[in-house]
């Protein structure tokens, strides 16, 4: 009996050991990496200016300046364009960044321009050069050219009139 004792004592030994062995844990490792990348950043080169407007005294109109600094009179017919034309230039942006990326480009939907006293008109309706995505080149810019409608009432004050607010553009990437 001390030998049938001894000899499941043994055998239940040798099951534990291989038991506790078939259950050994196994680890492993992954790199944590993580890449910084070029900030974007836009930055004025150019104002947006319309130039000279000649209004109608009855009927309203309006100036579209387009991306590329060149204006059309739209709807209304209530303004036209002299011969001296003044300063004329759609807004001009250098976007910086990240070689090769692409960013997405958000316009202002409106705003007014006044003469300092009580006169103002509306800006709207903005287009930009690229459209709605820039991708910045290999050297990490590109430029950004801003054009858009101005609103003209009939008979509107003679005057300059700015926006001490600015334009603002914005630039993200995707």
């Amino acid at each position: 009996m001390k030998n049938i004792f001894k000899a499941i004592v043994t055998t239940s030994v040798a099951v534990a050991a291989f038991a506790t062995s078939s259950f050994a844990q196994a680890s492993a490792t992954a790199a944590c990496n993580a890449t910084i990348i070029t900030p974007i950043s836009i930055s004025k080169t150019a104002d947006m200016n319309f130039g000279n407007v000649a209004v109608s005294a009855t009927v309203a109109g309006t100036v579209v300046l387009a991306p590329a600094g060149t204006r059309t009179t739209g709807g209304g017919g209530g303004v036209t364009l002299p011969s001296t034309a003044g300063t004329v230039s759609a807004a001009a942006f250098t976007v910086s960044g990240q070689a090769s990326y692409t960013y997405a480009i958000t316009l202002p939907t409106t705003c007014t321009i006044t003469d300092g006293s009580s006169h103002s008109m509306t800006v709207n309706t903005f287009t930009s050069s690229p459209s709605s995505t820039g991708t910045l080149s290999t050297g990490g810019t590109q430029t950004l050219t801003v054009g858009a409608t101005l609103n003209v009432s009939a008979a509107q004050a003679a005057n300059t009139y700015t926006n001490a607010a600015g334009v603002p553009v914005t630039v993200n990437y995707n």
